[in-house]
């Protein structure tokens, strides 16, 4: 399909999820400009880690997404966004799986400067 032509259907983010086979391995399903859509499952705690370069958006779709930041926990309902700043330093967190659409820049890793076993292959498409 040429970059002229729109999409023939929307995309359904949770049924793209439930495509993913492994916890905590974003995969894109859309892009605008430099900007990528991602979706991801997970359960249990990642690692602390911040973007110094940019925001990160997460958008719950199913289950209950805890964030942790320096002053205390943020907790994200479905349907909810929140907003990470940049640099700020966080670690998300599901007593349960939870699925989240994640918005930010192309080329973002998932560990930001941390890196390490839980580092996510970027441009991974679903």
């Amino acid at each position: 399909m040429s970059q002229s032509q729109p999409p023939t259907k929307p995309i359904n983010l949770i049924q793209k999820a439930d495509l993913i086979d492994q916890l905590w391995s974003p995969r894109v399903v859309a892009q605008i400009n430099d900007y990528q859509f991602k979706v991801v499952r997970i359960e249990g705690e990642f690692i602390w880690h911040s973007h110094p370069e940019t925001d990160e958006a997460f958008l719950v779709l199913d289950g209950t997404l805890r964030i942790d930041l320096p002053d205390g926990p943020v907790y994200v309902a479905p349907g909810e966004l929140y907003v990470v700043p940049r640099g700020v330093a966080h670690r998300t967190a599901a007593e349960g799986e939870a699925k989240l659409m994640m918005i930010e820049p192309r080329g973002i890793l998932n560990t930001g400067h941390e890196g390490g076993e839980r580092t996510a292959v970027n441009d991974q498409w679903i």
